[in-house]
């Protein structure tokens, strides 16, 4: 049997990068992954490359930041049994400096980044209790410890997820849920791709060592194999954070 056989993982931001390749890991350890994200046809790419390999795969397509959306992949997921790994992926990284003022980024960047966190526990956490197990993954940054310029908003968001987890952490000691927080450094994902404003993305875009498709970052299945080393511990193991960096990054 592998290690994750007759459980459900539901991981957001699935469509690509780091939720694609955890879903795929977790599916190739025996998981059914249910996948959400916006982009539904990449959804179904995914699942299907999963289909072949072996793996169970179910698409579900949503926006995390919608409540009555996630409520109803809840109730849905609630219907067949709940899910046992919930990994919360989803994010944007609209960057800016704060005195731009830029408004409607700040509020997309909490309502996906904390609200869509808070929003996917509430439609699982009560049946992980319920069943007295679960797993929560929220996937967060290394700007959950410390800041740069023109990343107020996302490290708020990011220093939130951390302070959630940690509180899930110790009141799941009596609810049999465990809570990791998966804390990446620079990543080739398509992250960067959600900055609008011009001179930041200028400027990682400039960074190629740190964004680029180079070998010395970090790929999405490095943190992919970390998230999947959390939550096949034994049962009275509890990873509660991982920090996870390329190498050469110092932030």
């Amino acid at each position: 049997m592998s290690e994750l056989d007759g459980r459900r993982a539901w991981i957001t931001g699935a469509s690509s990068g780091i939720g694609a390749a955890t879903a795929a890991r977790l599916a190739a350890l025996g998981a059914e992954v249910v996948l959400s994200g916006r982009r539904a046809e990449r959804l179904a790419a995914v699942a299907a490359q999963i289909e072949v390999a072996g793996g169970r795969a179910r698409v579900l397509p949503l926006d995390v930041a919608e409540r009555a959306a996630v409520e109803r992949a809840g109730a849905e997921l609630d219907a067949l049994g709940g899910v046992d790994v919930l990994v919360n992926n989803a994010g944007v990284m609209h960057l800016s400096p704060l005195v731009k003022v830029r408004v409607d980024e700040w509020e997309r960047v909490v309502d996906v980044n904390l609200k869509g966190v808070l929003y996917c526990l509430a439609a699982v956490l009560p049946g992980m209790a319920a069943r007295g197990g679960g797993h929560v993954v929220n996937v967060s940054s290394v700007a959950a410890q410390v800041t740069f310029p023109s990343s107020g908003v996302y490290c708020a968001t990011k220093f939130g997820v951390r302070a959630l987890s940690d509180t899930l952490r110790k009141e799941g000691i009596r609810l049999g849920v465990r809570v990791t927080d998966i804390q990446p450094g620079a990543v080739a994902t398509e992250l960067p791709d959600t900055i609008h404003y011009g001179p930041v993305r200028a400027a990682v875009s400039a960074a190629g060592a740190l964004y680029g498709p180079d070998t010395a970052i970090l790929a999405a299945e490095d943190v992919a194999d970390a998230i999947a080393w959390a939550v096949t511990r034994p049962a009275h193991v509890n990873v509660g954070e991982i920090v996870i960096r390329p190498r050469v990054q110092e932030a």
